[in-house]
């Protein structure tokens, strides 16, 4: 099956199960100027891991993934793509960094960057000093969704926390106002708070400049 193939297969499928009283409502929720399908989040990723299944080519999944991203005409074709570069063949594999800052950038909301952060988790398991260097990068990004993803970088690496790392995407972004940011970064510090709570306590006790948002998230397990 080609990536054609395998795109317009997960777009037919989300088709077939498009319900239009859902569908409102899950373009308010998520405030999304592209349309929905009215397919739950759960069964449109669902959809895309039954079409690939058996396809072992990671550059077949790419080519569906950007096919479903820059042809959507519903969002849920967006969660498919995704979808697609979390299977095994892309875990830990740099090939997706492109489209991973691809989506971001033209997604520009928490769904999909937050959901991409998983990915980034993955490469840095797979080669820590390079992706670092890259997260270092994004951290200081104009584009707030990219300096999102690096706050969120390390989620779901529980004991493997890059703890510099995490300090620095934080320290780099302790300052900006928006929400989303300051929501991110109590994310984080939360997450990393499971492991280490002691770490944590710390870092909010040197950091006062912190917003109210961010420790109040962050202390939810201390």
């Amino acid at each position: 099956m080609s990536g054609a193939e395998l795109a317009a297969a997960i777009t037919a499928a989300l088709r077939a199960e498009s319900d239009p009283q859902r569908a409102p409502r899950q373009q308010e929720y998520m405030k999304s100027a592209l349309p929905f399908f009215g397919v739950p989040v759960p069964r449109a990723r669902r959809i895309a891991t039954d079409a690939a299944r058996g396809t072992r080519d990671s550059a077949v999944l790419r080519d569906a993934a950007v096919r479903l991203w820059d042809g959507a005409v519903a969002r849920e074709q967006w969660y498919a793509a995704l979808a697609l570069l979390a299977l095994r063949p892309h875990r830990g594999d740099p090939v997706i960094l492109p489209l991973v800052e691809k989506f971001v950038r033209s997604g520009q909301w928490r769904d999909i960057t937050d959901e991409l952060a998983h990915r980034v988790a993955e490469l840095l398991d797979a080669d820590a000093v390079a992706m670092s260097a890259v997260v270092r990068e994004w951290m200081a990004d104009e584009n707030l969704w990219i300096r999102r993803l690096a706050i969120l970088s390390q989620l779901g690496r529980r004991e493997r926390v890059d703890r510099q790392l995490l300090a620095d995407t934080i320290e780099a972004n302790v300052a900006d106002r928006d929400f989303f940011i300051r929501k991110a970064i109590g994310w984080a510090l939360r997450e990393a708070a499971r492991v280490d709570p002691e770490w944590v306590q710390a870092f909010l006790a040197e950091h006062s400049a912190l917003s109210p948002l961010s420790v109040r998230e962050a202390s939810k397990h201390l």
